[in-house]
């Protein structure tokens, strides 16, 4: 079935849907947190992704990744795409099958208004942060920084250094294991940082108001 995109983003955020089909994210690694984040931003009317992964899915992804029992053996980035079609018919979705390396950064992710790290392995995330800085020091890159375990969600936040932003608790490592709900969290919050700041660019802000206390 196809649906306009009155339809589908009739409950965003007034003005901010505009915004969101002018922008471009890029998504390094697409698996608990990347997968989801891409789902996130597409419900938001992201206009186009850059979605970077080698990898295919197994059986133990299906924990937390957004993804299916028929999508194991398949290529990440192959069904990520499928499913956010699925959601949003009209975004421009840009697949890199790859396994990056530091001279690829600014060649893939160079369209992008925001890069968003989602990677396992600490030397991956080292390299592309740093790199995408040197390439791209005023456009902002969103970490994730401890996600795994469960609960202990108060400690989970965003800190700003620069243009780069952590989400997560900022010490918890693989080891603990990794379940849905904190993955998930961790993920909206890196999605949600983005459409924040895609929203402030372009002059929009949300009008919050406190609760009266009598």
């Amino acid at each position: 079935m196809e649906l306009g995109k009155d339809l589908i983003f009739a409950r965003n955020v007034e003005g901010l849907t505009a915004l969101m089909q002018n922008a471009v994210v890029g998504i390094a690694g697409c698996g608990g947190l990347g997968s989801n984040i891409a789902v996130a931003l597409t419900r938001a009317g992201i206009g186009k992704l850059i979605l970077l992964d080698f990898d295919i899915i197994e059986p133990s992804n299906l924990n937390r990744q957004y993804f299916f029992l028929n999508d194991v053996g398949k290529l990440k980035v192959d069904a990520l795409s499928k499913h956010l079609k699925n959601i949003n018919s009209e975004i421009i979705i840009e697949k890199q099958i790859k396994q990056i390396d530091k001279e690829d950064t600014e060649k893939i992710f160079y369209p992008a208004d925001i890069l968003i790290e989602a990677f396992d392995r600490a030397e991956s995330k080292k390299f592309l942060i740093e790199s995408w800085v040197k390439a791209f020091p005023d456009k902002p890159v969103i970490v994730g920084n401890g996600l795994s375990g469960f609960g202990n969600t108060d400690l989970l936040k965003v800190q700003k250094v620069g243009n780069i932003y952590f989400c997560g608790d900022g010490f918890t490592n693989m080891d603990l294991g990794l379940t849905s709900a904190r993955v998930a969290i961790v993920a909206n919050m890196q999605a949600n940082l983005a459409i924040e700041i895609i929203a402030k660019k372009g002059g929009l802000n949300a009008d919050y108001k406190q609760p009266r206390q009598d």
